[in-house]
């Protein structure tokens, strides 16, 4: 579907200022969505809220369906009660601007179960009654999930194909037996994910009462050590012991030399085919809850995805098979209606993706660093552009613009650059490119907040397959200001993509909003 003209940031939860080592859903969510809707933007871009896993990545989450208890706000629960000023007397001395993700995990999952003990004592009718419905409403994958984490936390963390033989056959009996005997720690998972969904809703009906759609990440791949995979391992390939047979990645490109290993399962496209693939209608159903736009990540891998061989040390080994193509979005646009999706349609793209995506009117994404590597007709330069599409900056999986600029990029890039954009001179590059992308004709332009701050490669969120020391950055307190606002509200003016005036409907696309949930 076609969106309006608008412009928006990046900014994942994680990367908030705050004392308790991680963003979270408090005061400072609130204040970035005022910031945002001061500055004219009407697009909030998150990456996945799930609970991550391995590497700390939100593309590796323990779940597809679950949301992530580190982003769960402690101040906020001081003032429902459900945690006491003792509980927040003495904070660890956090590093300010980085998430440390061991101590986070530590400290954080501590006081999450002291939570729990005080709601197990002392919650209001009213709270009791939220759990329940809440666990009732999710029940088709919260009850798999709680019981998936309660047994990783019982088995220390380990990988469930490491668990006991009828535990990842999910022997019947086996399974009741551990849930009689896990009860406890079960409902503190469930307990969990009701903290969350409570401060996230909350935080999206104040986004959009001010006009503010959420932009949120659907990965196609899930994380084999996941309830999703342990759950339903009829959908994906694997063997007798649960192992997979083959993996996910994509070949050598621009990121990687040796291509991106990423490991995650394979989908039987076939059997979910069978089933009406009703696994990813659900999978929608629940993040159209939680966001008003999808961005669906690795939409290539949907027409013909890169088979590796289960043990590959790369991704330079491996094979295109053809994936469900158009008989997905078919079905869920007859259950969904109209989808509200951006395409990620990077690396290696063929005619026969780019129809799969124009069949359906996805608008696709274009990022400016890699706009200069080539000439004139370099798809990613904004004279290219049609229409229907989503102008970035960078990524997530981006250096920073003044990074790329200053070290990222080739000598050749930078002069191509500089002549683009008609400058002598870098020394403004992320407001040049901030400026291009406003400027060009793509319905919607987003920027990352490391690009409106103007931070170096420090603020980098990710480097494509490397391992360890990502998604940490953290803007500090008081960068947020009216000045840089109105400097976007100036910008978003100038180009048409600022809110429509005071009664002329609410930004976003058509003027729709996937309408949080109702929940105490």
């Amino acid at each position: 579907m076609r969106f309006p003209r608008s412009c928006g940031i990046l900014l994942h939860p994680t990367s908030f200022p705050g004392r308790y080592g991680i963003g979270d859903l408090g005061d400072a969510a609130y204040q970035f969505a005022d910031f945002l809707a001061t500055g004219g933007q009407t697009l909030w871009q998150v990456m996945p809220l799930g609970p991550t896993g391995y590497g700390d990545s939100p593309y590796q989450c323990f779940s597809a369906f679950a949301g992530n208890p580190l982003l769960v706000s402690p101040d906020r629960l001081l003032a429902e009660g459900l945690l006491t000023d003792a509980d927040l007397a003495e904070v660890p001395p956090f590093p300010a601007q980085r998430v440390d993700y061991g101590w986070v995990i530590q400290w954080k999952t501590a006081l999450l179960h002291r939570s729990f003990l005080v709601f197990q004592d002392r919650a209001t009718p009213a709270q009791l009654d939220g759990l329940w419905l809440f666990s009732q409403r999710n029940a088709g994958w919260l009850d798999d999930y709680a019981l998936f984490m309660a047994l990783k936390e019982h088995h220390g963390g380990g990988t469930w194909t490491a668990w006991e033989f009828p535990l990842v056959t999910r022997d019947p009996a086996t399974l009741a037996h551990w849930r009689e005997q896990l009860a406890d720690a079960i409902q503190e998972q469930r307990y969990r994910q009701w903290l969350f969904f409570r401060q996230w809703w909350a935080l999206k009906s104040y986004a959009n009462e001010r006009g503010i759609r959420f932009v949120g990440d659907i990965p196609i791949f899930v994380a084999h050590d996941s309830a999703d995979v342990w759950a339903n391992p009829h959908l994906f390939y694997l063997d007798r012991a649960g192992n997979p047979t083959a993996v996910a990645g994509v070949p050598p490109d621009y990121f990687s030399a040796t291509g991106q290993l990423w490991g995650n399962p394979l989908y039987r496209w076939d059997v979910l085919a069978r089933n009406g693939y009703d696994w990813w209608l659900a999978r929608f159903r629940a993040v159209l809850e939680l966001v008003d736009i999808i961005r669906l990540d690795h939409f290539r891998g949907f027409e013909a995805y890169w088979e590796i061989p289960a043990g590959s040390p790369t991704a330079e080994i491996g094979q295109w098979v053809k994936g469900p193509g158009a008989a997905l979005f078919y079905r869920l646009k007859d259950m969904l209606g109209e989808l509200p999706i951006v395409a990620e349609d990077l690396g290696v793209i063929t005619r026969e993706v780019v129809n799969l995506r124009n069949e359906f009117n996805f608008p696709g994404m274009k990022i400016l660093q890699f706009a200069f590597s080539s000439d004139a007709s370099n798809p990613f330069l904004p004279h290219n552009y049609d229409a229907n599409c989503a102008v970035y900056t960078g990524t997530h999986d981006n250096d920073t613009s003044v990074g790329w600029f200053q070290s990222s990029s080739t000598p050749g890039e930078r002069a191509l650059a500089l002549q683009y954009l008609g400058r002598e001179t870098g020394d403004h590059i992320n407001w040049d490119l901030i400026r291009l992308a406003y400027a060009s004709v793509a319905d919607t332009a987003v920027v990352p907040l490391q690009d409106v701050l103007g931070d170096g490669s420090s603020a980098r969120m990710n480097y494509p397959s490397r391992l360890g020391g990502q998604w940490e950055w953290r803007y500090p307190e008081g960068v947020l200001t009216n000045e840089l606002a109105q400097r976007l509200l100036g910008l978003a003016q100038t180009y048409g993509r600022a809110p429509a005036p005071a009664g002329a409907g609410p930004g976003g696309f058509e003027g729709r909003v996937n309408p949080a949930p109702t929940i105490q």
